[in-house]
């Protein structure tokens, strides 16, 4: 018994344990942060509940203000209807200070008949007049007004006005109605200044009823936060014509004038060139369809930017609209781009374009490929520019790298300088005629075969191959069946331990030939390329040439539907375009500097 007694003893007075004192340190800590946000909490409540106490308080005041006023002075100065309020005020009350915005409208009530009634029409449509008075504290955390109305009637019948009516809709992109736009109203030809600032109600109207007449007498301009602007612009020396001048407002007539405004957009442009390679610095000019005026157009967007070092750039809060790029000075040619231009901009959204740039030159084209129907890019299209002393095919969607000389001799690494190589068996002549390559000949025979390995190209990034195009595509008959072959070596390294050259198969056992020209994708996912050709003759009396050589690939800077041709003499040049499911389709252009052409095709029948 003794001992059971000593040991609850030691029990009783042994304490608690660390993780006992922590855990119940966190259960008090709960319970006391829980007590301390419900008490935060009804502070809050009551402050904000005295806050629109006073908010309410401090409208009827200005309510019975109005309601007290000679109604013919019940109005907001220089306003519509005017009088002797004013639209906005700043109040101080108990150290809080409260923005109060008072709305006074002429209601135009159905019980007598409308002003745009028919065919019997209420020629004094001034019924009454609606009082709407809005406050919030300024320094509150207060994200809501409080707002308050009357109705202050004449009281007699209200009498015939010679004034007419305003009645101002506001539509989004698709046609649907804008509420609670602001809008803002401002007398140009009067000596006594009006200006209106009043939002639009659910369906898009503002409804100004009795309002001072006036040619050419109001401007108008609607926002609305995260919104594009719309308005009326006065003639100016720039602008002689414009395209929605100030409104007119005739006596006891309703003039009807509408607003598009919708949610702003964003342009993310990069300038890069025909191998992915950023190039920064680049001056361009963005512009819209939208005008301000004609003869001459004033656009309502134009402005000039510059890309960045790492050749992007930003374009914020841009207005729905179709826009066109360019650049700007003679130091690029725009070679195409990806989505293809013009950009259709759609509200609300971020849109990424991409310019490819090429070396300007003087002259030069850009053709785009489309479909007839839904306009979309349209690409594997073969498009053939000729004209005197040119002729040239390249298909839309593809990449290509090209050599077409190599009379400047071996020992390139890299290809920079276009009309040389890498090396050769030294049984070739690249010289005669000049670009061209063939077997050499000693005395009145040529020799038996020879090879020519190529510079290595830097696509720019990594690429899928797709053909390789040479010319002549036929060679005489004697020289053989197989004259002229290739093999190819692919690398993501601009200088591999060994370069293996394969063909067809991926394998080193085969080689391309004229009809065998798909490269195999074994290749793909690499940046570096290197071919191999091969020349030999059935008969030392004959020999084969080889003239061009071209590598098609696709990567993510591949502009759709669209080919390029710079460095072109002035004149008249014919295209032809072709595609399988479409019906062909030619025609001249005149290339004079830097030109652009659209071909549309259709499905055949």
């Amino acid at each position: 018994m003794w001992y059971t007694i000593l040991m609850s003893f030691k029990k009783v007075n042994s304490g608690f344990t660390l993780i006992e004192v922590l855990v119940a340190i966190g259960i008090f800590l709960l319970f006391a942060l829980g007590v301390y946000g419900g008490v935060q909490m009804i502070f809050k409540v009551v402050y904000m509940s005295r806050t629109r106490i006073l908010e309410t308080a401090l409208i009827s005041e200005e309510l019975e203000v109005a309601r007290n006023l000679p109604y013919d002075q019940v109005g907001i100065l220089n306003g519509v209807p005017t009088g002797l309020l004013s639209h906005t005020k700043t109040v101080t009350r108990n150290g809080q200070s409260f923005d109060l915005v008072t709305t006074v409208r002429n209601i135009d009530d159905t019980f007598d008949g409308m002003a745009t009634g028919t065919p019997t029409r209420d020629t004094a449509p001034a019924d009454y007049k609606l009082v709407e008075i809005s406050a919030i504290c300024s320094s509150c955390i207060q994200k809501e007004p409080v707002i308050l109305s009357t109705i202050v009637a004449p009281k007699g019948l209200e009498g015939a006005s010679q004034n007419g009516h305003l009645f101002i809709q506001v539509f989004d992109a698709d046609g649907q109605a804008v509420p609670t736009a602001n809008v803002s109203v401002n007398a140009v030809v009067r000596t006594s200044t009006i200006a209106i600032n009043d939002v639009t109600d659910n369906d898009g109207w503002l409804r100004i009823v009795d309002t001072p007449t006036g040619t050419l007498a109001y401007n108008i301009s609607v926002t609305k936060f995260g919104y594009s602007s719309d308005y009326t612009v006065a003639s100016t020396v720039q602008n002689p014509n414009p395209l929605v001048p100030p409104a007119n407002v005739v006596s006891q007539m309703v003039t009807e004038i509408s607003f598009s405004i919708d949610r702003l957009a964003n342009l993310t442009l990069h300038t890069i060139s025909n191998v992915c390679a950023a190039i920064g610095g680049v001056g361009f000019n963005l512009y819209g369809d939208k005008k301000l005026g004609k003869n001459p157009d004033v656009y309502k967007y134009s402005h000039n930017f510059i890309t960045d070092g790492s050749g992007n750039y930003v374009v914020g809060s841009l207005e729905w609209d179709n826009y066109h790029l360019s650049t700007s000075g003679t130091a690029y040619d725009v070679a195409g781009s990806i989505p293809m231009l013009s950009l259709n901009i759609t509200p609300g959204l971020t849109q990424d374009v991409s310019l490819i740039l090429r070396a300007h030159t003087a002259n030069s084209l850009l053709v785009k490929v489309v479909d007839a129907g839904t306009g979309l890019p349209l690409s594997d299209a073969t498009v053939r520019l000729f004209g005197t002393g040119f002729d040239e095919t390249i298909a839309t969607g593809l990449g290509y790298v090209r050599q077409t000389d190599w009379s400047s001799g071996s020992g390139q690494i890299l290809f920079t300088n276009e009309t040389k190589y890498f090396s050769d068996s030294g049984s070739l002549d690249t010289n005669s005629p000049s670009g061209d390559i063939k077997l050499k000949k000693v005395g009145q025979y040529y020799l038996n075969s020879g090879w020519l390995e190529s510079s290595t190209f830097d696509l720019g990034t990594t690429v899928d191959f797709h053909n390789i195009i040479w010319m002549p595509l036929s060679q005489p008959t004697s020289t053989g069946a197989d004259a002229v072959l290739m093999q190819i070596a692919t690398s993501n390294s601009s200088s591999p331990a060994i370069w293996n050259f394969n063909g067809p198969d991926g394998t080193a056992a085969t080689f391309y030939t004229a009809t065998s020209t798909l490269i195999h994708s074994n290749n793909n996912g690499n940046q570096y390329l290197r071919y191999k050709l091969f020349l030999s003759t059935a008969d030392t009396h004959a020999t084969p040439q080889f003239s061009e050589v071209a590598f098609t690939y696709t990567n993510n800077c591949i502009p759709p539907g669209q080919v390029f041709f710079p460095g072109l003499s002035a004149g008249t040049f014919t295209i032809e375009v072709n595609r399988s499911g479409y019906a062909p389709n030619s025609g001249s252009v005149e290339i004079s500097g830097n030109n652009e052409a659209t071909v549309n095709l259709s499905t055949s029948d």
